[in-house]
């Protein structure tokens, strides 16, 4: 299939997001802000972990998604941020409150999917019925409709870009599932960096990529998540600089066992128990100190200066 990436939007792809309810025309373009986004499920759930654990052991294990969650979204208001979560159906099926929370205090809902099966793991059929899975739990416990989506450890890689036609199929307004760098997971190295509109057969949707900053020709991440942990926090400060000042957004990420040095160890391989587990003591305080820094918002609210100057409506 024919895959077409532009980075300036038009007015069929602006009008298709109306029809959705998420775009409405404005006449200034909002401050650059960076996007916070939250990926939601539980430290047990993380693709390191899924030889280690079995999803039929889930519902028994100790969950701690909730009061994890619920930190953040405290650290949030008290920063006055709102933010984009993308969570699990199946924490959304099991803890509706906390999805009613994440929406009544203003943040966005998006989709992670049902399972946190890795996309390139399934057929279409699988996707699809997982996309719809997830759908409808979260719609459920948040009373919104769900218009954006982030796949399971960025798993849209070059051999499953197939799942942005079944996003769109499916009405998806925008997706941020693709990290441009090399890594044993995931990623597509020569993917565009920047906030961008892939036009597809079957219509178009934005992409918001993993941010990067290029150094002597390499894309090196520093959108959050293992990087934020893992590298110092010059790093991604650093990087985050470059990006603004180049009037691009950064797309943050993180979990919230991200801030639980006291979850429950999982025993894994050395090179998972590795990423999962460094610095979590950490995050919590290099986090503040990020948000003191730099200004951020949600997917819309950057969207809102990709489309020229339109207005993202609450979700």
């Amino acid at each position: 299939m024919s895959l077409v990436v532009t980075s300036a939007p038009d007015a069929r792809v602006i009008s298709r997001s109306n029809e959705r309810g998420i775009l409405a025309s404005g006449t200034t373009a909002a401050r650059l802000v960076n996007a916070m986004t939250v990926d939601v499920e539980d430290y047990f759930q993380v693709s390191a972990f899924d030889k280690a654990v079995s999803r039929a052991s889930w519902d028994s294990r100790q969950s701690r998604v909730c009061s994890n969650t619920e930190r953040l979204l405290d650290l949030f208001a008290e920063a006055n941020i709102k933010a984009t979560f993308f969570v699990l159906g199946w924490v959304a099926e099991r803890f509706p409150g906390l999805v009613r929370r994440i929406v009544s205090e203003g943040h966005e809902l998006a989709s992670h999917g049902f399972g946190h099966q890795l996309v390139y793991s399934q057929s279409h059929k699988e996707f699809r019925d997982d996309l719809r899975s997830a759908r409808a739990a979260l719609e459920a416990a948040g009373g919104c409709p769900i218009f954006g989506y982030r796949a399971p450890s960025y798993s849209i890689v070059r051999e499953s870009l197939w799942a942005l036609d079944v996003l769109i199929e499916e009405g998806y307004v925008f997706d941020s599932s693709i990290y441009p760098v090399r890594h044993d997971r995931y990623g597509i190295s020569d993917w565009t960096r920047e906030v961008h509109r892939i036009d597809r057969p079957g219509g178009s949707i934005w992409e918001l990529p993993g941010s990067t900053i290029r150094v002597a020709g390499t894309n090196l991440p520093i959108g959050g998540g293992g990087y934020f942990r893992l590298l110092p926090y010059g790093w991604t400060r650093h990087g985050m600089r470059r990006l603004n000042a180049a009037k691009q957004s950064a797309i943050f990420y993180l979990h919230p066992w991200e801030i639980d040095p006291d979850q429950p160890r999982i025993s894994a391989g050395r090179l998972s128990t590795f990423r999962h587990y460094r610095n979590l003591a950490e995050t919590e305080d290099r986090l503040r100190r990020l948000i003191a820094e730099f200004p951020f918002g949600r997917v819309t609210d950057v969207l809102a200066n990709v489309a020229g100057g339109s207005k993202i409506a609450s979700l």
